[in-house]
């Protein structure tokens, strides 16, 4: 399958070769909360990391199981999906490596409300719930970084709402492009198909709106790789 990259301009990829280990420990020592955590508090939480692996199409986290704790996509990408009493599967969220899901779940007293499934080979990072309450009692740096995330992930809440009423498919794929859903990410290692995943359009469907955003000058498509080239234009595209 040939990889399809978003890329936003004046960034440049960092690839690191190390073991899932280090990299949950340095992911966390990355997070804005931590530094600010008291020395013991800190020690904690990176000793109660854990590790959850899977393969591209295995459901890491099943709809109905208990919540054990917040995670986070050290590596891969995944997609939050429900399935309806008839059957029919709706994934409404993507989540590249590098960001945390899942913090409505662990705030709640109730079972899992959706499946994560692996869109790749994916390495999840969990801290443990009695962590993340802990830091939820003792931490200003830690409330204000999840009441932010909280209010990012509402936002594209609304967006998916609005997109899923009132959009044509070509303005949900530019939606799914945009930093609406990927705030902190500039490039993107992220397959057709994988796109038809996230957006509920076929990869046909979606290499025809890449197209038609080729020839208007939004993206530029070369060697496997997209490039936005004007932002603006591609959250208000709606091709008639």
């Amino acid at each position: 399958m040939q990889a399809l990259f978003v890329v936003f301009p004046g960034h440049t990829p960092l690839v690191m070769l190390t073991s899932p280990a280090t990299l949950g420990a340095a992911f966390i020592l990355s997070q804005p909360w931590h530094s600010a955590l008291a020395p013991a508090m800190q020690r904690d939480v990176l000793a109660h990391l854990t590790l959850l692996k899977g393969e591209k199409g295995a459901c890491l986290l099943p709809m109905g199981a208990s919540v054990n704790g917040w995670y986070a996509v050290l590596s891969g990408l995944v997609k939050l999906q429900s399935t309806s009493p008839e059957g029919r599967v709706s994934a409404f969220l993507g989540v590249p490596a590098g960001e945390w899901f899942g913090e409505g779940s662990v705030l709640k007293a109730e079972s899992r409300r959706y499946d994560v499934i692996a869109l790749r080979d994916t390495t999840l990072l969990c801290l443990p719930r009695a962590d993340f309450e802990s830091l939820q009692t003792s931490s200003q740096a830690f409330n204000q970084y999840l009441v932010a995330d909280l209010n990012r992930r509402l936002g594209q809440a609304m967006a998916l709402i609005e997109a899923g009423r009132l959009r044509s498919p070509e303005e949900r794929v530019a939606l799914y492009l945009s930093r609406v859903f990927w705030p902190g990410t500039r490039k993107l290692n992220l397959s057709q198909e994988e796109l038809g995943h996230l957006v509920g359009l076929s990869r046909q469907t979606v290499n025809r709106v890449l197209r038609q955003m080729e020839r208007l000058g939004l993206v530029s498509l070369a060697f496997g790789r997209v490039e936005i080239l004007d932002e603006p234009a591609l959250l208000n595209f709606n091709p008639i």
